[in-house]
């Protein structure tokens, strides 16, 4: 860890304050002191309650659900250091919003992912520090260093830890990609799980609804484990455990996804679902009421604390991978 008692500042919005606190006991640190509200017309208002003046100020803050009102905290947040004459303006986004919106799909579509990159900047953000963006090469939409943290990592001491080594063949283990645009995270996932990759093969009809067509690979009498970057509605998720059970013949199936978007039915889906667990890590905060016990979260706030500790030590971060 860095020496403290250097200038460093952590503020958040309000999106995830438990993981902020978390965050700051890893690195020993207090959290900011200042408010994030809104009037009541819904804007924003941000005031800082303590100097920021020439310090390394890290400002954390998912842009989840409701996901333009803690977009545009974090915007206010980076201007309100930015015009405090801040040293560095960091924003630590561990879920970053609209990153499925990367490219044109058709005909007038917008770009959004690069209009927020965009807006991030012009507020004043020096650097992005992120994890698993839907797509790697978000990363180019921005003329800023952007430090891009993997959750993979925690996925595999968590599965490996459940499955020890020593009492499980691998061979009756498969890690599955629910769509062809998630292989290649699937395929350095089992990698490190050292077990085989199948993939389910679907088409998707309209936003949010697909059909499932085949399972690609040898899934037979085996456990799997759905691997992606987000759970959205969980219909893709679920629909994929369907197909591995009734068309595959699984003997079980596990998911696990680094964030938990889990929007409109996904909840009733999972517990309805033959998936037996479903881990997510914490760059979304789950309900205190969760209304499904298959729902695991991991907490990934020390390794974006390493992060931050190297960011403003000016070291590599390239062992947290």
């Amino acid at each position: 860890m860095i020496a403290y008692g250097e200038n460093i500042k952590i503020f958040c919005g309000n999106s995830n304050p438990a993981f902020a606190e978390t965050v700051c006991r890893e690195l020993n640190l207090d959290l900011g002191k200042g408010t994030v509200q809104t009037f009541s017309d819904g804007e924003v208002s941000v005031s800082l309650d303590e100097t920021v003046r020439g310090a390394d100020v890290f400002l954390i803050q998912s842009t989840c659900k409701p996901v333009n009102d803690h977009l545009m905290e974090l915007l206010v947040m980076i201007d309100a250091c930015r015009r405090a004459s801040a040293g560095r303006i960091t924003a630590v986004i561990p879920y970053f919003g609209y990153a499925r919106q990367d490219r044109k799909a058709k005909s007038r579509d917008p770009i959004s992912a690069k209009l927020v990159a965009n807006m991030l900047t012009a507020a004043g953000a020096d650097r992005i520090l992120t994890m698993d963006l839907h797509a790697a090469q978000i990363q180019g939409f921005f003329d800023i260093p952007v430090d891009h943290l993997l959750g993979n990592p925690t996925f595999v001491k968590y599965f490996l830890d459940k499955f020890p080594e020593d009492k499980f063949d691998h061979n009756n283990f498969v890690v599955v990609s629910p769509d062809v645009g998630s292989v290649a995270r699937a395929r350095a996932f089992a990698a490190k799980l050292h077990m085989g990759l199948a993939i389910v093969d679907k088409r998707r009809q309209k936003a949010n609804v697909c059909e499932v067509m085949n399972v690609i690979g040898d899934v037979r009498g085996k456990t799997c484990i759905l691997f992606d970057d987000m759970i959205d509605t969980a219909g893709s998720l679920c629909n994929a455990a369907e197909a591995l059970v009734k068309i595959g013949g699984a003997k079980e199936v596990y998911a696990c996804a680094t964030h938990g978007v889990l929007s409109g039915p996904a909840y009733e889906r999972i517990q309805n679902s033959p998936i037996k667990e479903a881990v997510v890590h914490n760059t979304i905060p789950l309900p205190a009421d969760c209304p499904c016990d298959k729902i695991k979260q991991l907490d990934v706030a020390p390794i974006f604390a390493r992060a931050i500790s190297h960011v403003h030590g000016g070291t590599s971060i390239a062992d947290l991978f």
